[in-house]
């Protein structure tokens, strides 16, 4: 990298979220790490800077249009203009359908489909303006389907279209989108699961990992290194990809 790009990762203050603004700092990107919580995203923020890197931690809910143009004008003017993106924000309102409520349903879609929506649109100018970008979205296996997540599956399905066709509107500009789905990665979100099922953090990945070829759950770092190729130099000619990240073929 010839000169310093900056990265802007949603949801990234613990998780999937926090090992990819980790992993992009160490890439040599100056990173904002952007979550709901500016206080909760600024240990990241100290941890990349210990380590020599750049980055700054921003305040924003996704699905806030005016935040959001708030927010990538602060990392613009900050940072500089962003042209890698990682939407990665996201919530889980878990239920069969007919216990959903129509705000469990609304919420999750407003946060994955939405804030992947307005961060895009935000980010892109710069992308196109430069003539070089990179748009990373998180889906997730559940895009196949999943008992209990019907808001989820559909936001996490939805993102795979918008990503196919921001890589149609975008690619003549020198722009990529490509969209990557984990399966069982171990985070806050997994845990919070497998409480609220009230089975033990362990056997429940344990209980994973016997289902998965590769005889083992995913990490955060599992996830940041599919980003960290996907908005490299390198990967200029991958555009409008689905990658599942899961240990074995779930597509």
């Amino acid at each position: 990298m010839t000169s310093t790009r900056t990265a802007v990762v949603t949801g990234a203050a613990r998780g999937i979220g926090a090992g990819v603004a980790r992993r992009l700092a160490r890439d040599g990107f100056a990173v904002a790490v952007v979550d709901l919580d500016e206080a909760a995203a600024q240990p990241v923020v100290d941890e990349i800077e210990a380590a020599g890197g750049r980055a700054l931690a921003v305040g924003a809910d996704v699905a806030d249009e005016q935040a959001v143009r708030a927010a990538v004008d602060r990392i613009a003017g900050e940072l500089a203009e962003p042209t890698v993106l990682v939407n990665n924000a996201g919530i889980t309102r878990d239920n069969l359908l007919f216990k959903m409520t129509a705000d469990d349903w609304d919420a999750v879609v407003n946060v994955h489909l939405r804030g992947s929506f307005l961060m895009t649109r935000a980010v892109q100018g710069h992308m196109t303006g430069a003539g070089w970008g990179r748009i990373v979205n998180l889906s997730s296996t559940s895009a196949l389907g999943n008992r209990g997540q019907a808001n989820y599956a559909a936001a996490k399905a939805g993102l795979q279209g918008f990503t196919k066709t921001l890589a149609l509107e975008l690619g003549k500009f020198g722009v990529t989108a490509n969209a990557i789905a984990p399966g069982f990665i171990e985070t806050e979100m997994t845990a919070a699961t497998a409480a609220r099922l009230g089975v033990p953090f362990e056997e429940f990945k344990r209980a994973a990992a016997g289902q998965i070829p590769v005889a083992r759950t995913g990490t955060p770092e599992d996830i940041a290194h599919a980003v960290s190729f996907f908005v490299s130099e390198g990967a200029g000619f991958v555009n409008g990809q689905v990658l599942y990240v899961a240990g074995g073929p779930r597509a």
